[in-house]
């Protein structure tokens, strides 16, 4: 690979902080030092001036940032991307993708994460959360990239009995012992617990359990639309985030997608255990499911991230839009300009997803 100097750049070095004039060297692909000129001579010994770089970049007028962090996606739903449009999310999912993800096979869920990772990386993702079908695929196509990932399990099957969910401990066993901390630790791999609705109240508790056994996290969706919440009340009678607690599923890391409609007890809940609320403001609009609370959520010191959800509900990968949109949207909901503010969109997108990842 080449040696590569970006001269004069200018650098976000933490939320609202930029240092104007900095140079990057990059060897062989691994970013060496980032600093003045002065900077880079004192605690490097390397002097730009009589350094030899195979590639010199005119950083002026140019910006560097950390990479984004998208931390809830199906990144293999590139594949349906303006498949079912104008759909509420139980109409899409249940009559239209489930359908259609069954008659997937591993090399198209292979080939879709890897357009995935191409569309995330050149709009600036450089980590991911997913949860998703026949995952060693996914995670074949996250080891050739090179791009960071947690990637979530899911262990749930069908029962012998009718209506009954059981786990297959010994694939998710597998699944982690081949590829947690893989490719020296760019890896992730959670549990994935889908929902509190396609899982039943045994299975919840067993999957939790079996998440602490590993010393591992978990992946949900909580509280994405009403009719999930009137789902739980009528199947569990609590709330998925009461039945989340129940389950002991809040016990282990938890990345909780969506989070739109909670009350002021359950954020206070979010911020007790530690869970993570991702926020994917254009797949709740597109799906018309709703406008997550997450001024409230980060006034409660919730740790909020952000997420493009599968492009199937996008119907792009592109962190910045969620951050455009994510910035403007609860400004104009709430009639209050000083909500959600740059510095926090930016910190959700970055540092806050990556506490979320593992990373």
């Amino acid at each position: 690979m080449d040696n590569i100097l970006i001269k004069d750049i200018d650098v976000l070095v933490e939320s609202g902080v930029v240092i104007k004039g900095i140079n990057i060297i990059v060897e062989d692909g691994i970013f060496k030092c980032i600093g003045t000129a002065e900077e880079i001579l004192k605690n490097k010994g390397l002097d730009i001036g009589s350094c030899k770089f195979d590639t010199v970049i005119d950083g002026k007028n140019r910006f560097a940032m950390p990479g984004l962090v998208n931390a809830h996606s199906h990144a293999a739903m590139v594949l349906f991307r303006g498949f079912a449009d104008d759909m509420s999310l139980e109409s899409w999912l249940f009559d239209n993708i489930l359908p259609a993800e069954a008659r997937l096979k591993g090399e198209d869920i292979y080939w879709g994460t890897s357009l995935a990772i191409c569309e995330m990386i050149k709009s600036g993702t450089t980590a991911f959360a997913d949860m998703y079908l026949q995952m060693d695929h996914v995670a074949r196509a996250v080891h050739e990239a090179g791009i960071r990932a947690n990637l979530a399990k899911d262990s749930l099957v069908q029962g012998k009995k009718q209506n009954t969910k059981t786990l297959d401990k010994d694939s998710v066993l597998e699944y982690y012992k081949k590829w947690h901390n893989k490719d020296n630790g760019r890896i992730k791999v959670f549990l994935e617990i889908h929902s509190v609705y396609l899982y039943d109240e045994p299975s919840l508790m067993e999957a939790a359990a079996f998440a602490k056994e590993l010393g591992t996290g978990a992946h949900i969706h909580i509280l994405e639309t009403l009719t999930e919440k009137q789902t739980s009340l009528d199947k569990y009678g609590i709330n998925p985030i009461e039945e989340s607690i129940k389950c002991g599923i809040f016990d282990v890391p938890t990345i909780a997608a969506h989070c739109v409609h909670l009350t002021d007890e359950d954020i206070q809940k979010l911020k007790q255990y530690n869970v993570t609320a991702v926020h994917n403001p254009s797949s709740n609009l597109k799906l018309g499911s709703g406008i997550a609370r997450i001024p409230d959520m980060l006034k409660a010191g919730v740790n909020v991230a952000l997420g493009t959800d599968g492009a199937g509900s996008n119907n792009n990968l592109d962190m910045f839009e969620e951050m455009h949109l994510a910035g403007l949207l609860h400004k104009g909901y709430n009639m209050n300009a000083e909500l959600v503010k740059a510095d926090e969109v930016i910190q959700m997108a970055t540092v806050n997803g990556a506490r979320a990842l593992g990373f």
